[in-house]
C-alpha cells in the first residue's frame, strides 16, 4: 500500500463494514424493481482499504522480537462495488489527495464498473451541499457518512434530509469527540461550544446536558453550579431525536461500536430520506441493526 494508506479500524470498523454491506445489498435488490437511477455516495471514502495492526506474532525463542501484523482490509468504497447486484452510480469523495490517489485506482480493480464510478478530490460537507441542490425527483441514493471525527456539520445532513430521496448511514462520534468535550463542571470553551452547535444544528443541547443545582457554602449560603448530566444513552436520544426532526424516519435503534475498553466510540444512525419508502427502509435497517 502506499503512504496515504488508512491506519485506522478494529473490530468496530468490520462491525459497522457488515452492517452497511447488508443494507446495501437489499437496497440495489429493491431499487432494480424500481424506475430510478440510484448512487451510492461515499462522503469519507480514504483509500478504498482500512489497516488493522494485530498484536505482535512472538517468537518462542526470542519473544523479544515480536513481528507487528499489519493487516489490509476492504473498506467501504470496495465493499460496495462488490455488491450484486450493482448501483447505477458509485461517489467516492476524499479530501486528503494522498488518499484520492489511492481511491482513483478503484477504476482498474473495478473495470466493470468504472463508467459508474466518480472520485472527487474535495470537502465533503461542500460537495455533498452541491449534490443536494439537484433535481433528486427521478433519482435515489444512499449516503455514508463515516468521519474521522467531527467533520459533519448538521447543514449538510439537513440538506441530506430536505432532498426526501436519499437514506443516510451516519458514523455518529459519541465518544470518539463528543463525550469528550462535554465537560463535567460544564465550562466549555467558545471554539469547542461552536464545534457543538455544528454538529447537533442547535443550541439547545446545553440545557439538556446539564443541570443546574444549588451547593452549600462553609457558611451555609446557596451558590449554584452546574453538572453534567448527559450520559451516552441521553446523548444517543438527544442526536437521534434531532435527526427525527428533518428525515421522513429514523432508526430508534441505532447500533453503538465499542472500542476493547468497551467504551463506545461511535453510534451507527440510520435515517430514511423518502416518506414513501420509509417503512420499508426503517424496517430493513432495524432487522440489521439488531443483528448479533
Amino acid at each position: 500500500m502506499s503512504k496515504g494508506q488508512q491506519y485506522f479500524g478494529g473490530k468496530w470498523t468490520k462491525e459497522k463494514l457488515s452492517l452497511l454491506g447488508k443494507y446495501l445489498t437489499a437496497y440495489t435488490k429493491i431499487m432494480n424493481n424500481q424506475n430510478f437511477e440510484f448512487a451510492y455516495i461515499d462522503a469519507f471514502a480514504g483509500t478504498g482499504y482500512y489497516q488493522r495492526q494485530r498484536k505482535p506474532a512472538q517468537s518462542a525463542l526470542m519473544p523479544e522480537f515480536g513481528i507487528e501484523e499489519k493487516e489490509f482490509l476492504e473498506g467501504s468504497p470496495r465493499m460496495a462495488l462488490s455488491i450484486n447486484p450493482p448501483f447505477k452510480k458509485y461517489i467516492f469523495i476524499e479530501k486528503d489527495k494522498s488518499r484520492y490517489e489511492e481511491l482513483k485506482k478503484l477504476k482498474v480493480d473495478f473495470p466493470d464498473l468504472q463508467n459508474r464510478i466518480t472520485v472527487t478530490n474535495a470537502e465533503a460537507n461542500t460537495y455533498l451541499l452541491e449534490v443536494c441542490r439537484k433535481n433528486w425527483r427521478r433519482h435515489r441514493a444512499v449516503v455514508f457518512l463515516d468521519p474521522f471525527g467531527m467533520e459533519v456539520r448538521w447543514k449538510t445532513i439537513e440538506a441530506i434530509a430536505l432532498t426526501h430521496a436519499i437514506d443516510l448511514w451516519l458514523l455518529f462520534p459519541l465518544g470518539q469527540a463528543i463525550n469528550r468535550l462535554l465537560r463535567k463542571d460544564g465550562r466549555i470553551n467558545p471554539s469547542n461550544r461552536e464545534r457543538l452547535n455544528e454538529i447537533f444544528g442547535s443550541d439547545d443541547w446545553y440545557e439538556y446536558f446539564y443541570k443546574e443545582h444549588q451547593q452549600l457554602t462553609l457558611l451555609n449560603e446557596g451558590m449554584a453550579s452546574v453538572k453534567k448530566i448527559a450520559d451516552f444513552k441521553i446523548i444517543t436520544q438527544y442526536f437521534i431525536n434531532r435527526l427525527k426532526t428533518i428525515f421522513a424516519d429514523v432508526s430508534r435503534i441505532p447500533r453503538p461500536l465499542y472500542n476493547s475498553r468497551n467504551v463506545p466510540l461511535f453510534l451507527l444512525c440510520f435515517a430514511a430520506g423518502n416518506k414513501k419508502g420509509a417503512p420499508l427502509a426503517i424496517k430493513i435497517a432495524d432487522d440489521i441493526l439488531r443483528t448479533t
